[in-house]
Formats: C-alpha cells, structure tokens, sequence
C-alpha cells in the first residue's frame, strides 16, 4: 500500500491533468494487453491491436520485462506530451540505464544486446513509440473524451467538497483520512509530499493506481478512470440510425453531467444547436436539464443510460 502524506501546502498544490499521461498509457495498456479478461469496454479496442500486431514483434514482451522499472519508462517530461517524454527517455545517461537493468538482471538472451550498450535509451524510446502507435494512438479520441469526462466528475467533487471532496473522490483504489492518501499499490511505501502537491493524472488503459517510487520526483498518482466514464467511440448498433448521429453524441457526452457550451465543444456543433437536440432528447425522456447557479446541466435519465451502455430493460408484459 502507498501512503501519500500531505501538509496544508500540498492541498492547495493538488490538481488534476487535463489529458492522460501517453507513456503511462503505452505501459497500463501493455498490462491490459496481457490480460486474459477483458471488461466489455476494451472489447473492440483488444480485437483492433490484435489485428495491428505482428505476433512476433518483440516489443510488448519487452514492455512487460522492464514494467518494474516504471520510473524509467516515465520520465516527468512526458506529462508535456508523447515528445518531451521520449526526449527526455533519450537522454537517459547510459550509466543510469545500466544501473536499471541490473536490477531486472539476469536479461533473456534476445533482450540484453537491444538494451545494454549506449544507443539502450534510443532503443527504449524507439521500443514506446512504436507501441504507442499501435495501442494508444489510434484510439485517442475515445482516450480523451473518456478522460475529459473523468475531468468533469473531479470538478463537480472539487466545488461541492474543495480538495478534501476530490481526494475522497478516489475510491474505491484510494482512501482519504484528511491528511494521508491510502492507496491500493503493489508497493508498501511511505511518500511525504513536502510541500509538492500532488498531480492526480487520470488513465483510460489503468486497472490500479501507479505512482513513481523515487521521493525525489515530482508526486504523482495515475488512477484508472471509472468504467462509466470510459467512451469506446462505437455506439450500441442501430443508435445512430435510431437518433441520428448528433443526438446520439449529445447522449454520449451528456453521461457525467455537461453544460449547453461544453457539450457543444464536444459534439462539435453549435450550443443554439445543442439546445434544439437536448430538448427533443428531453422531452423524450432520455435526459434531464437542471440548473446549478446560472449554469444549465444535461444529465442521462434512467431510460437514456440504458439506451446509451444497450442494457435497456425488458418490455413489461
């Protein structure tokens, strides 16, 4: 278990990421990957990867020989985006590579001559790009739209109960007792933020929180994102054909609770046309609008939930 102690200065420096880690994404995907259940959601994502995927690359068995070592796979600089990460992987001084992999010591035998030498870092970063291309690039937008999701369920915890409601908001992989963070991680670890913050990084491909093990990096915490919050950017079949595509984005994005403007950014059209959908979606029953303040909320109703995720109830006799 992870325990992350926080000071009054670490609550006020606590934020949350606008978009997921990509580096972090390459190696929870590499999890899920070898996984050998798969919640429904990551149905198509396994089916499309497989089809991508030359059984005999040898970069997913790489990813999961140096997984323990996550500190060096993701560096702080990939929170910048996928090119600061691998820029500062590249740097990586030889020595300090070494170092790493003596602690995965003894390397299969077709691993140690990719890694060992002074191209190691070039290699590695060749090796994350290659698989980000393959397991996370081509579904960024369900990534994103999931994430900015999982974004507008932290802000309404961060308004309704400040920093304490945010934190408390993790469970249930975390537990908040008002000044240490208990987090359900491989590691049994005592991290002291002093005076840091901590940077909350939301995952679309994470089954359980991650952190970096090194006190002297920057604290943060990748935890997975809620099942109810993760977009596969398919809809149950017939739902296009049923709403039509606009209306049935507009249910879609409307899962977690989104403003007339937001939805629109989302949707892509404009918030006089969302209006005119979010109205004939509400007088169907399919969504409700309440207003907090001067802001206007779209939310699922029941009905709409079970048409959206295609649990829809069984018709009474």
């Amino acid at each position: 278990m992870l325990r992350l102690h926080f000071t009054t200065d670490d609550l006020v420096r606590t934020t949350v990421a606008p978009t997921a880690d990509p580096l972090w994404e390459v190696l929870l995907a590499g999890h899920r990957l070898r996984d050998r259940v798969h919640p429904p959601v990551f149905h198509g994502w396994l089916d499309a990867v497989r089809n991508r995927l030359d059984r005999r690359d040898p970069a997913p068995r790489l990813l999961h020989l140096l997984a323990p070592v996550s500190e060096l796979l993701v560096p702080p600089e990939s929170a910048g985006g996928l090119e600061a990460g691998l820029a500062a992987l590249c740097a990586t001084p030889p020595h300090r590579l070494a170092a790493v992999l003596d602690r995965l010591r003894p390397l299969p035998a077709w691993a140690d001559p990719l890694l060992s030498g002074p191209r190691g870092p070039t290699v590695l970063a060749d090796l994350l790009r290659h698989l980000h291309s393959v397991l996370v690039e081509p579904h960024a937008e369900a990534v994103q739209e999931s994430v900015t999701a999982d974004r507008a369920r932290r802000a309404r915890d961060l308004v309704d109960a400040g920093v304490n409601g945010l934190l408390a908001g993790l469970r249930p992989h975390a537990r908040w007792d008002g000044s240490t963070l208990e987090v359900d991680t491989p590691h049994d670890l005592d991290l002291h933020l002093r005076g840091r913050g901590l940077r909350l990084v939301p995952s679309y491909f994470g089954r359980l929180p991650g952190t970096l093990t090194d006190p002297e990096l920057p604290p943060v915490l990748v935890y997975p994102i809620s099942d109810a919050d993760r977009w596969t950017a398919t809809a149950p079949s017939g739902l296009d054909e049923l709403l039509g595509p606009t209306r049935r984005a507009v249910l879609e994005c409307a899962r977690t609770g989104t403003g007339t403007t937001e939805l629109a950014r989302r949707v892509g059209t404009s918030p006089a046309s969302v209006s005119r959908h979010t109205g004939v979606l509400r007088g169907a029953g399919l969504l409700r609008t309440t207003r907090h303040g001067a802001r206007t909320v779209h939310s699922l109703t029941t009905l709409g939930e079970a048409l959206v995720s295609g649990r829809m109830p069984a018709a009474e006799v």
